[in-house]
């Protein structure tokens, strides 16, 4: 009779893990392959060219998927009395600190206002120790994000540090309508660097397209399946081989037992 463990099917077995194995191997490759694609799309979507942000959203426009992370320019006027610091944000190096957050008019000086991240601080940072923004208009490029409200609470409403980037926490400290969005500056201005103000890093990065890395994620899948069809081969061998032997010992036991009829 032949067993499952005999040493007749040991090759099976072997090659049966085999092929598993490497199907397994070469569709975690093309898996591991398909998300790298989509991580450097999402990174490199944050150095496409710049354009206005009027282009990308309105004042009064929901923020669009396609606008996070994008890269934008705005012209216009800060307005200093709209300055916050937002906590809980680490720097590149993972240290605890703020965002020095401030709105900035687009166009004109009546216009809507879109916040500003000049930049970061540490953890603790005064907010009137630091440079108020120019008076003059600037203009400035950085990247796009949508508005937080996550529900955080904040603890204390009489400083100037709020817990999230929230656009109805800063709409009631300026005169003017905020964009449903803020922007992260890709540098410091020259009196905040001068001042200590660290660049800040992207809290979010722009989603990557569904189409990136779709080749790889198919031939995952196609690896994946191969492992099942080879699983699903050797399973089939391995109990054929076995029932076979069941099947002859049962014919050779019958034959034993059989009674062979005399000649007349």
């Amino acid at each position: 009779m032949v067993r499952w463990w005999s040493m007749r099917l040991w090759v099976a077995h072997l090659l049966g893990l085999l092929c598993v194995g490497i199907a397994i191997g070469m569709g975690g490759w093309q898996y591991d392959a398909w998300q790298a694609r989509r991580a450097a799309e999402r990174v490199d979507l944050t150095h496409a060219a710049p354009v206005p942000i009027g282009d990308v959203i309105g004042p009064d426009d929901p923020f669009p998927t396609a606008g996070l992370g994008r890269p934008v320019e705005v012209r216009g006027t800060f307005l200093p009395e709209g300055t916050v610091l937002v906590s809980g944000r680490a720097d590149a190096a993972g240290a605890d600190g703020d965002w020095l957050v401030t709105p900035l008019t687009v166009g004109d000086p009546a216009a809507p206002a879109v916040p500003v991240v000049r930049g970061w601080v540490p953890t603790g940072t005064d907010l009137t120790a630091l440079p108020a923004p120019p008076a003059d208009e600037v203009e400035l490029r950085g990247w796009l994000q949508p508005p937080e409200g996550s529900g955080q609470v904040d603890d204390d409403r009489s400083d100037d540090v709020l817990p999230e980037l929230r656009i109805a926490e800063l709409v009631q400290r300026v005169d003017q309508d905020l964009y449903g969005a803020y922007v992260v500056a890709e540098e410091p201005l020259a009196d905040d660097a001068a001042a200590g103000v660290a660049g800040a890093t992207l809290d979010q990065l722009p989603q990557a397209s569904r189409f990136t890395g779709l080749r790889n994620i198919l031939y995952a899948v196609e690896w994946w399946v191969f492992a099942a069809f080879a699983a699903f081969l050797w399973f089939r061998y391995v109990r054929d081989a076995t029932s076979g032997g069941d099947a002859e010992e049962a014919d050779a036991a019958a034959a034993e037992g059989a009674v062979v009829p005399s000649d007349p």
